[in-house]
């Protein structure tokens, strides 16, 4: 599952950095930049915005007191060169506060954080309002019901997906990035632009490879630092 992002800052800089960090995680989507943050109290009564990433320090208006005056379930992230203003974010209940220069390791982990918290929040049924935990796929004419904590994996195959689980394997007339979407980023990490896993269900990880219910499967350069960040991180 994608987490919407956005970003308030009026420092075209920090802009930028903020953009290449994003772009770098997979289950980031950047969906708009606002150096106006009276544009994006609009943008944010209007839209579902999963995080806003927001500089306290702007023309217009404090980040601080935009916080406090916007009712919306978005999670904060303040980005800052001032320290002094740490003690009072957190009692505003923010997610992190990343000062200034941010390197990327440091981001790693606040967007780390944003997976179990985004997730969480998404994967609930709307009607009973207990966590969701599964999917129906359509499988030749039927929608079968797959449970998450029985995906090992998952493959690209030309325009399908094909699903290993613990009831067996599903081919499916899907996109990977559109799994990729459907699936909780708390409990599958994409690996491979071919391999989406299940995070519970790594045997170990060797070199530039993990394995899954006894399968070798590789995990991509682009994907490196990322995976095994959160891998090893997950099983400490």
């Amino acid at each position: 599952m994608k987490v919407n992002c956005i970003i308030i800052d009026d420092d075209q800089e920090a802009i930028q950095m903020l953009e290449s960090y994003i772009q770098e995680i997979p289950y980031l989507r950047l969906t708009r930049i606002l150096q106006n943050p009276v544009e994006a109290l609009k943008l944010m009564n209007d839209q579902k915005i999963d995080v806003a990433f927001i500089e306290i320090n702007m023309a217009k208006i404090n980040g601080l007191e935009f916080i406090k005056n916007i009712r919306t379930d978005t999670k904060f992230v303040i980005t800052t060169a001032y320290r002094e203003f740490a003690a009072e974010s957190y009692e505003l209940d923010v997610l992190d506060y990343l000062l200034k220069p941010i390197s990327f390791s440091r981001f790693l982990k606040t967007a780390q954080k944003l997976r179990p918290a985004i997730s969480a929040e998404n994967q609930t049924d709307g009607i009973t309002g207990t966590e969701k935990t599964f999917v129906f796929l359509k499988v030749d004419k039927k929608h079968v019901k797959i449970r998450y904590d029985e995906i090992f994996y998952v493959e690209s195959v030309k325009d399908y997906i094909q699903l290993y689980t613990k009831a067996g394997d599903y081919l499916v007339h899907k996109s990977m990035n559109s799994i990729e979407d459907e699936l909780p980023s708390d409990r599958f990490l994409r690996i491979h632009r071919s391999f989406l896993i299940a995070i519970n269900e790594v045997d170990f990880i060797e070199g530039n490879t993990v394995q899954v219910n006894k399968k070798r499967i590789p995990i991509g350069r682009k994907y490196t630092d990322l995976a095994k960040n959160i891998l090893l991180s997950d099983s400490d």
